[in-house]
């Protein structure tokens, strides 16, 4: 097997996904997206919460929400959007294209949670 760098990793993770833009993310989610929060309880606490967006530890992520998991707790239509955040796009992304592997219609958001709160921020 050769090796990559991360670079290379999630450049071909993401060439996989049709990212949602940080200002489109609450039109998604009333278009029926389901938006999952993946940052850590320390992240959420600094940063501020995800308004209406369901939370899963990035740890058992795949096991959650992937269709043949005996683990899976949300159940997911299988067209419905699923989006994930994490603090800056960084790690959302790999999930993303792994739950994609596994069955999940799944993306994320450019810049993650981040670039979203810049966006409301911009707009006050």
């Amino acid at each position: 097997m050769a090796d990559i760098t991360i670079d290379e990793l999630l450049a071909n993770a993401r060439a996989g996904l049709d990212r949602v833009d940080p200002k489109d993310l609450d039109e998604a989610q009333e278009d029926g997206a389901l938006v999952v929060d993946t940052r850590t309880g320390e992240q959420r606490d600094r940063d501020g919460e995800l308004p209406g967006a369901l939370v899963i530890d990035r740890t058992v992520l795949e096991w959650r929400l992937a269709p043949s998991s005996p683990y899976r707790s949300v159940d997911v239509e299988p067209d419905q959007q699923v989006i994930l955040v994490c603090t800056e796009g960084y790690s959302s992304s790999l999930a993303a294209a792994t739950l994609q592997e596994l069955g999940v219609n799944a993306t994320d958001v450019v810049g993650g949670y981040r670039a979203w709160r810049a966006h409301l921020e911009g707009q006050s």
